[in-house]
């Protein structure tokens, strides 16, 4: 992949800064050794037309490179595997088992997560959003329980060796409350082994610059 440019958010409140979904893509872009440039967009312009004909549902992140265009954080991260031995095993079994935890990850593990923070934060109804947390916790403990069973004693959840699935795994598992992922020790210290990677770090540091640069224009306008 050559020419590559992502889109982000030049700024985001405090509790998202950290967890927009082009940190995951930044992440697996250092893995894999893949330069690439960035594009901030700016709240309030993400339904302008220009960014809606790279991103239907006016998110990010997007990425553009010479022989692609894509959206959604996991298809992102999938490409860029592809391209990357650093990123995909090299066993046709392995890639298999890889592309089935990438979907795991995605569709098994976070939209539950994603209900425990919407409830936390975004509900507006918030006596009933407390009724609701319970029950959405004893789910996303229920998947915790699982993915925690699935990966038993390794460090890594495909052919021992860091993969595309554990980027968007443990970024996952950083959006579960620590309270909850706590009960399970194996999965924190698997969310701990990814953050600790230099290529995260990176990424981290990368994504959080812009928002602090930008965050006094967002300040003085509210």
């Amino acid at each position: 992949m050559k020419n590559i440019t992502i889109t982000a958010y030049d700024w985001v409140p405090d509790f998202a800064q950290g967890h927009v979904r082009d940190l995951r893509v930044r992440w697996a872009l250092r893995e894999a050794g893949l330069p690439y440039d960035v594009t901030l967009i700016e709240q309030g312009r993400q339904t302008e037309p220009g960014h809606l004909a790279r991103q239907p549902f006016a998110q990010v992140p997007t990425l553009d490179a010479d022989e692609a265009r894509l959206f959604e954080s996991g298809a992102i991260v999938w490409r860029i595997a592809e391209r990357s031995p650093t990123l995909m095993p090299e066993d046709a079994a392995d890639r298999d088992s890889a592309l089935s935890w990438c979907f795991s990850a995605l569709n098994s593990v976070e939209p539950f997560v994603a209900q425990l923070t919407f409830l936390s934060i975004f509900a507006q109804d918030k006596e009933a959003a407390g009724r609701l947390v319970p029950q959405i916790t004893a789910l996303v403990e229920r998947k915790l329980k699982r993915l925690s069973d699935a990966l038993g004693d390794k460090d890594w959840l495909v052919a021992d060796r860091f993969t595309a699935a554990d980027v968007l795994m443990v970024t996952v598992l950083r959006d579960v409350p620590e309270v909850t992922l706590a009960a399970y020790p194996a999965l924190r210290a698997y969310r701990d082994r990814g953050t600790a990677r230099p290529a995260f770090a990176a990424a981290l540091a990368e994504q959080m610059a812009p928002f602090a640069e930008h965050a006094p224009r967002y300040e003085k306008a509210s």
